[in-house]
């Protein structure tokens, strides 16, 4: 057990140095891929758009001069709005862009599993327990009787 909670904790601290680096040095590709241009609505690594390419200015100086992932896109927040940014804030009623998916995931498979196990339940027969006898298995016919023992006996 406490080997596992070790290993827990060693790769959550690798994992939150390059995050932390991220944060101090962001690169230009990196907020280009989270911020939305408010001309066209799509990322600024893909518009080519007048005020992308002013904003993609605007990015590369704030980095040079030494400004924060979360100070580059505060102020273009400030300037454009939240629509700028590529996902949603985690506060709000921003929150139900991130809770309803999860949601609606999770009461899916519970519907799938329910309905499996009904229909699972529906489709047994008298050995699963459910109290119902077998359908009783009506005689052959003499004719197709010995028809079928003679068929069979061609095979033995």
């Amino acid at each position: 057990m406490r080997r596992l909670a070790l290993a827990a904790a060693v790769l959550g601290l690798a994992l939150a140095a390059p995050a932390a680096a991220s944060e101090e040095r962001p690169t230009p590709a990196e907020l280009e891929s989270e911020l939305v241009c408010p001309v066209c609505e799509s990322t600024l690594d893909t518009s080519n758009a007048p005020v992308a390419q002013r904003m993609k200015v605007v990015i590369r100086q704030r980095i040079a001069e030494g400004a924060t992932k979360s100070e580059i896109k505060a102020e273009f927040v400030e300037q454009f709005g939240p629509r700028v940014l590529a996902t949603p804030p985690r506060s709000g009623f921003d929150l139900l862009a991130w809770v309803l998916p999860v949601a609606g995931g999770a009461v899916g498979v519970a519907a799938v599993v329910g309905l499996s196990i009904a229909w699972s339940r529906r489709r047994g027969g008298a050995g699963d327990g459910d109290g119902r006898a077998e359908p009783e298995e009506e005689p052959l016919d003499a004719d197709l009787e010995r028809r079928l023992d003679a068929e069979l006996a061609r095979f033995e």
